[in-house]
């Protein structure tokens, strides 16, 4: 597998052939996102990739929108639209006044993608400036579906299944998501790499983003979400721990989802009675830092969901949103995915295939009156067989389940 192949190339492909507006590539820190603008570069006869890292790329962007055009050439008569890709521009402060104009000038006549971190995420904020000049496209780690096939254009709930080497899951398992460890499947090299990684999450980035002074503790939080992935989050007991406020924590727990560190799942409670509302989970971004097996087989099932109703939701096949459920009386299942506002299928992550059906599985499923419900274990082996026409709560083969998401 190379990363040539991924999906996010053929959806930005796609974009551009449908739609006029930029496209906004939004992910982690070594995801892909410059690897795949710059294979899509090589297929335009004009491409212009501009970092603002690159202090000369610098000098030109602060000259504005005519600078850039002439270096694209706009002046002149092309086969097609060539590609501008703007690299961390998000850390030049005007940088919405910049891509406006140059949008608004130029747009016909330039496909325009944005790669950046969550930092684009303010476009989302009130008086957006920018509203209906981009598509935002949200990258995620790699997962069973995308490396069994990349696909982007099959409806969501109608994928087939296909199979991935034994080799292969086990290496996605190990050494998680983000292209290169798990292309150079090294325990060594991943750990630098993590290190490396974890340095400047944790210190350029938090500090440039937040200001936040006290990076110490703001790493030892991180320590501690990665400890209790997938377990119920107790405020106040981070802050005894971190040894700030409860809402100190809350603000850094928000700069560290900002950031692609973590991203929280939230109860469902409509439609459920005596269900919680309040304490949330958290899960990592790249689920090899999480030690527990269990809990890093969750986490993987957390990533693959949540990489799918991203996407489900980005290319305009509705409104999706992944939570869990949990009610006073104990009763909990790991996954909830939400379609449009209703419960459209639930997940509960197993290790084994060896244990029975989940009680709790089969109760809020005939509940909810959910699509399906599935049992997703682990060390159960791979099934040519659809996971979508099972009407009734079924045990299913983590790699059959989790190809026929995205």
């Amino acid at each position: 597998m190379s990363t040539a192949g991924r999906l996010y190339e053929r959806l930005l492909q796609r974009h551009f052939e449908d739609h006029r507006q930029m496209a906004f590539l939004m992910g982690p820190r070594q995801v892909g996102k410059t690897t795949t603008s710059r294979i899509l570069g090589k297929s335009k006869a004009r491409f212009l990739y501009f970092n603002w890292d690159n202090l000369d790329e610098q000098r030109v962007l602060l000259q504005g929108p005519g600078a850039l055009a002439a270096q694209l050439g706009l002046d002149r008569l092309g086969e097609e639209k060539p590609l501008l890709v703007l690299d961390e521009i998000h850390k030049y402060p005007r940088w919405r006044e910049l891509l406006k104009g140059f949008f608004d000038t130029y747009g016909g006549q330039v496909n325009i993608a944005v790669t950046g971190s969550a930092r684009l995420n303010v476009f989302h904020a009130s008086g957006d400036s920018m509203m209906g000049r981009y598509f935002n496209y949200r990258m995620h780690p790699l997962s069973v579906a995308e490396l069994a096939s990349p696909r982007d254009d099959v409806e969501p709930g109608e994928r087939g299944p296909s199979a991935i080497p034994d080799d292969d899951w086990g290496a996605l398992l190990r050494f998680g998501g983000f292209p290169e460890p798990y292309l150079r499947r090294d325990e060594r090299f991943a750990r630098r790499w993590r290190r490396l990684r974890h340095d400047l999450l944790f210190r350029e980035d938090i500090r440039d983003l937040t200001r936040i002074q006290e990076l110490s503790r703001v790493q030892l939080l991180g320590q501690l979400v990665a400890q209790r992935a997938g377990q119920l989050v107790s405020y106040t007991t981070f802050a005894k721990e971190v040894g700030v406020s409860i809402e100190t924590i809350k603000r850094w727990l928000k700069a560290l989802e900002a950031l692609y560190y973590c991203f929280p799942l939230r109860p469902w409670y409509r439609n459920v009675s005596r269900s919680l509302r309040k304490e949330p989970k958290y899960f990592l971004w790249d689920w090899s830092l999480v030690d527990d097996a269990g809990a890093r087989f969750e986490n993987l099932v957390a990533c693959a969901l949540l990489k799918a109703v991203h996407l489900w939701t980005d290319l305009g096949y509705g409104d999706f949103a992944l939570h869990f459920l949990r009610d006073k009386d104990k009763r909990e299942v790991d996954f909830v995915v939400v379609r449009d506002g209703t419960p459209w299928f639930l997940v509960e992550a197993k290790v084994s295939g060896r244990v029975n059906l989940s009680e709790p599985l089969a109760y809020f499923s005939d509940k909810l009156g959910v699509r399906g419900a599935f049992q997703v274990a682990e060390r159960l082996d791979y099934v040519d067989r659809s996971c979508w026409p099972l009407e009734r709560p079924t045990i299913v083969p983590a790699r059959t389940f989790l190809s026929q998401l995205v």
